[in-house]
């Protein structure tokens, strides 16, 4: 099995053919309040986008896959590695499945599961976080199942329509590394 692969999914770096699903994703505003995202992404930006997805984690400080089925290759979701401090060595850690068909079959646990590993022992990285919001149950039940704990709590954080939503931080450490 490769690195970046689990039972029944494959994580894969963005090709230029993922423009149209990425386009479709980023702009699904039913997603927005999680994601932070206040406007559209037009086509133009993304493209500029999947143009430098190339770039090495220690040089751009994110890394984006596409979780994908290995049964079919489906694309169902998107998982990252965001605001990378290779010093400190540290990351945020964010995912969706957008297919909703796809939610709930475990393809998060093993995507999440995955991506862990390989921030872990390939990148070395001592710690992983995460921010939740607290009505997102889904997410911190995926995420303390995969080892993350609870160490703070931002009150109203997080402005919504219809108010104001406490979000949680979650921190994983590598136990292993020095």
């Amino acid at each position: 099995m490769q690195i970046l692969e689990n039972n029944n999914i494959r994580l894969r770096a963005l090709e230029p053919t993922d423009l149209k699903l990425l386009y479709s994703w980023e702009n699904d505003s039913s997603i927005w309040e999680v994601s932070h995202t206040l406007k559209p992404f037009s086509l133009f930006v993304l493209k500029q986008y999947l143009e430098t997805s190339h770039l090495d984690i220690f040089e751009s400080k994110q890394l984006r896959l596409v979780i994908e089925r290995k049964a079919d290759h489906e694309p169902i979701g998107l998982i990252d590695l965001f605001d990378f401090d290779p010093f400190h060595q540290h990351a945020g850690i964010g995912i969706s499945i957008n297919n909703r068909e796809h939610q709930k079959k475990g393809y998060a646990t093993e995507a999440l599961e995955t991506l862990c590993d390989y921030a872990f022992s390939v990148l070395q990285i001592h710690q992983l976080y995460c921010n939740i919001t607290s009505k997102n149950e889904a997410s911190l039940k995926l995420f303390q199942n995969q080892g993350f704990e609870i160490v703070g709590l931002k009150k109203d954080w997080i402005k919504t329509q219809n108010g104001w939503l406490d979000e949680y931080l979650l921190q994983k450490i590598n136990t292993t590394s020095l």
